[in-house]
């Protein structure tokens, strides 16, 4: 398929599912204005959910192509959407220079490119959970311990284990509450064992460098976006802040600790705006 009709069919499915999405899920979208009209740019966002791009896909009239994971484009059922959707694929098992030469193609032409900068879902995978499961529940029944403790942010348990690992809290207290490690987090705020910056500062998983190294390579700005509630149907917290660009800095180091606060501050003041 040529790059014209995957552009055509991206249009096609904006036009027709944009409304189903936005009907089903119901998202609260703000800073839609901060997208550039024209130009190379980078959105970058955080990632909880497969349908996360389809928040910035209906907030503008830009063709947007995103960088997804390989596993997508190797699945015959839905090969055929990612590559109308002009989507590229990224094996994320090595570095993978293809997948960078296309993105930077990408900007070159004065396109918009989008990426989640975590690398993958801030979910937990099931490699994890078995890990976790082996090192502190074995005795429990897996299936039981995954249906417990799947929709937990991979972030948020790395961050209860480490508390347990410097002693912060007991052995006890980190397998009780491996259920709801969020809920936990907020009591360990309102008992000021830890503060809430510890909290919001493993909201994320660690950003990779990607984003940061082709936005300086094209001269391109980067365009942030955060994602906080739930994807249910007709959700009532499911809700989208588009943040003004960012001009990267020089410094990959710099540029990148830039990105990862500005996120982080604008996850933090979405859940004080929604009251949580």
């Amino acid at each position: 398929m040529s790059k014209t009709n995957k552009m055509i069919c991206y249009k096609i499915f904006r036009i027709v599912l944009g409304p189903i999405y936005k009907f089903w899920y119901n998202p609260k979208i703000t800073g839609k204005e901060n997208i550039p009209k024209e130009g190379r740019f980078i959105i970058v966002g955080n990632h909880i959910n497969i349908m996360d791009q389809c928040n910035v896909v209906i907030s503008t009239k830009r063709d947007l192509h995103y960088m997804a994971k390989k596993e997508y484009f190797d699945n015959k059922k839905v090969e055929w959407f990612f590559k109308s959707a002009g989507c590229i694929p990224v094996d994320r098992s090595k570095k993978d220079n293809s997948a960078t030469s296309s993105a930077i193609d990408v900007l070159e032409q004065d396109e918009a490119l989008g990426i989640f900068p975590e690398g993958t879902r801030n979910g937990l995978k099931e490699e994890r959970i078995k890990e976790l499961h082996a090192k502190y529940m074995p005795n429990e029944d897996y299936k039981v311990f995954f249906k417990s403790i799947k929709n937990n942010k991979t972030s948020q348990i790395n961050y209860l284990e480490e508390l347990y690992e410097k002693k912060v809290i007991t052995k006890k207290d980190f397998i009780n509450n491996l259920t709801n490690v969020d809920k936990y987090l907020n009591d360990l705020i309102k008992r000021k064992i830890i503060t809430e910056d510890d909290y919001f500062d493993h909201i994320l998983l660690p950003l990779k460098f990607g984003a940061v190294s082709m936005a300086k390579k094209t001269s391109s700005p980067i365009v942030p976006f955060v994602i906080t509630g739930d994807y249910k149907f007709r959700s009532k917290n499911l809700i989208v802040t588009i943040g003004k660009p960012i001009k990267p800095n020089d410094d990959l180091e710099i540029a990148n600790k830039v990105l990862d606060e500005t996120m982080k501050k604008m996850i933090q003041n979405q859940y004080k705006n929604s009251g949580k």
